[in-house]
């Protein structure tokens, strides 16, 4: 069996750690990142561009691999939005309930067939000698007219994936959302690109 490639995570938010290793398996082995190292301010503008800034930080710090990941919610009928702009769409910071409730109230005259909106995973895994592995998943859906459920994070509770049976993300099990997610779709990408590097 070879090796797990040991890799400095760049997030702390469990959920997203949690759906990483899901998927890595024994295949990469995820560390937290160094104590004291403060949030990397995300100004890039792009999913890319944000995951590529804390990965350089975080591989400078540590001295190891670094994986960072920038992840949103693009809204069609809000031209993209929320978009980079995701945890503090509501005005505050990772507030999920407000940050959905400014979803609906944009969307309240929207008609179910123009709430079409997709959740993107951008990665970088990071070496500290510049080299790096760029990968991007996506899922599609459409944002519902209430929340149900009260699994997953953020705007789950909202977004119905197209490749379900109707169920927002919010209803699915860890296991449901990890068979079709975003994140879960980057990290089968980063996972084939390693292999072929």
């Amino acid at each position: 069996m070879t090796d797990p490639l040991v890799v400095v995570a760049a997030t702390a938010n469990d959920h997203k750690l949690s759906e990483m290793n899901a998927v890595f398996g024994d295949a990469v082995e995820l560390r937290s990142r160094p104590a004291g190292v403060p949030e990397v301010v995300e100004n890039a503008g792009t999913f890319v561009g944000n995951a590529r800034l804390k990965a350089m930080v975080i591989a400078r710090a540590s001295g190891q691999p670094a994986l960072a990941d920038d992840s949103g919610l693009e809204v069609d009928a809000l031209g993209g939005a929320p978009g980079v702009e995701s945890a503090y769409f509501g005005g505050g910071d990772h507030d999920d309930g407000a940050n959905r409730e400014r979803v609906l109230r944009e969307l309240v005259d929207t008609p179910d067939t123009a709430r079409t909106a997709r959740f993107r995973t951008v990665m970088v895994l990071r070496w500290p000698d510049g080299r790096e592995i760029v990968a991007e998943g996506t899922c599609e859906g459409h944002i519902a007219r209430v929340e149900t459920g009260d699994q997953g994070f953020g705007y789950d509770p909202l977004f119905v994936p197209v490749e379900g049976d109707g169920r927002s993300f919010g209803e699915h099990s860890a296991a449901e959302k990890n068979a079709i997610s975003h994140r879960s779709r980057a990290c089968a990408a980063l996972l084939a690109a390693i292999g072929t590097n």
